[in-house]
C-alpha cells in the first residue's frame, strides 16, 4: 500500500510594501508664483491699473495746468508748483482702487469656493496670505511707481521744466506717493481677510481711508492725533513741502511721524490676516 504525499503548498510571494514618499513641503516661492498666475488671471486686475494709471496722470496735468498761472494751494509759494503733480483728487482715486483690488485677491476665493481647493494644497494658511501679501505689494508698488514718476514729469511738461532732481522735498514726495499704492492694497487685502464679504469690503476700504479722517479735525491735540493716524493724511504731509502757517491754530502731523504711519497700517494688516485664518474655519 502506497501512501502519496502532497507536496507542500509554495508559499506566496511576498513583495516588500511600497511606502509613500512623504509630500515635500510646498516651498514659498511656488506659493508666490501661484498667487501673481491668481492676480494676474483676474479680467479686473489690466483694466482697473490702466485706467487708475492714466486718471492719475490725468489728474497731475490737469491739477499744473490749473495751478500754471497761481498757486493750486492757498498760502503755497511759486517755488513749490511742482508739486501739485501729486494732486489729492487723483491720489485718493489710487487709495480706493489698490484697497478695492487687494480685498478683491482675497474675496474672490472665498466666493468662488477656490479658498478650499487652496487650503487643501497648503494646509499652513499663513504662508499663503504672506504670498499674497507679498505679491500685491510688488505689483502696487510698481504701479505706485509708474504714477508717481509719470505725474511728476507730466507736470513738468506742461511747466516747461525748472524742478531740479535735487529740489526739497521731492525725492520724499515721489517715495510717499510710490508706496501709498501698496500700503492701501495690503490694508484692502487684510480687510478682505477679516469680513469675506465684496461689497462690505470696499465700503469699509472707502470709509477707513477717505472718509474717515475728515471726521477729526487738527484744531484739537485729541482729534488731531486720530486725524495723523491715518494713512491719507500721512500722504498729504509727506507730499506737502511748504512750511506750516505759523498763524494756523491747527496741529500739523510730523514727517517722521507719518512714516511711522505708513509702517504700522501695512504691518498690522498683514499680521492680523495671518492671524485670523490661523484661528478661523474656512
Amino acid at each position: 500500500m502506497t501512501t502519496s504525499t502532497a507536496a507542500p503548498a509554495a508559499a506566496p510571494a511576498v513583495t516588500p510594501s511600497v511606502v509613500p514618499a512623504a509630500a515635500s513641503p510646498v516651498r514659498f516661492g511656488d506659493l508666490l508664483a501661484s498667487e501673481w498666475i491668481k492676480t494676474r488671471s483676474l479680467r479686473s486686475t489690466p483694466w482697473a491699473i490702466a485706467v487708475t494709471t492714466v486718471f492719475v496722470i490725468g489728474s497731475a496735468v490737469a491739477a499744473t495746468m490749473a495751478a500754471h498761472d497761481g498757486d493750486a494751494v492757498p498760502g503755497a509759494p511759486r517755488e513749490f508748483l511742482p508739486f501739485n503733480a501729486f494732486p489729492a483728487a487723483g491720489y485718493w482715486t489710487l487709495m480706493l482702487v489698490a484697497a478695492t483690488m487687494g480685498a478683491i485677491t482675497v474675496v474672490s476665493e472665498y466666493s468662488s469656493g477656490l479658498i478650499r481647493t487652496t487650503t487643501v494644497a497648503v494646509p499652513a494658511r499663513g504662508q499663503v496670505v504672506l504670498a499674497k501679501a507679498a505679491v500685491t505689494a510688488a505689483l502696487w508698488t510698481a504701479v505706485g511707481a509708474v504714477t508717481s514718476v509719470g505725474s511728476f514729469l507730466a507736470s513738468q511738461a506742461v511747466l516747461g521744466g525748472g524742478a531740479p532732481a535735487t529740489q526739497h522735498g521731492l525725492a520724499r514726495a515721489l517715495v510717499a506717493c510710490t508706496l501709498v499704492a501698496p500700503i492701501c492694497a495690503l490694508v484692502g487685502l487684510g480687510l478682505g481677510v477679516l469680513i469675506r464679504h465684496t461689497a462690505t469690503t470696499v465700503v469699509t476700504g472707502v470709509f477707513t481711508l477717505v472718509l474717515l479722517p475728515p471726521m477729526f479735525s487738527e484744531g484739537t491735540r485729541w482729534s488731531a492725533d486720530v486725524n495723523h493716524l491715518m494713512p491719507s493724511t500721512a500722504w498729504r504731509r509727506l507730499v506737502q513741502n511748504w512750511p506750516a502757517d505759523p498763524d494756523s491754530l491747527a496741529y500739523t502731523a510730523t514727517v517722521p511721524g507719518s512714516w511711522a504711519v505708513y509702517l504700522l497700517w501695512p504691518l498690522v494688516a498683514v499680521v492680523l490676516a495671518v492671524v485670523v485664518v490661523r484661528r478661523r474655519d474656512v
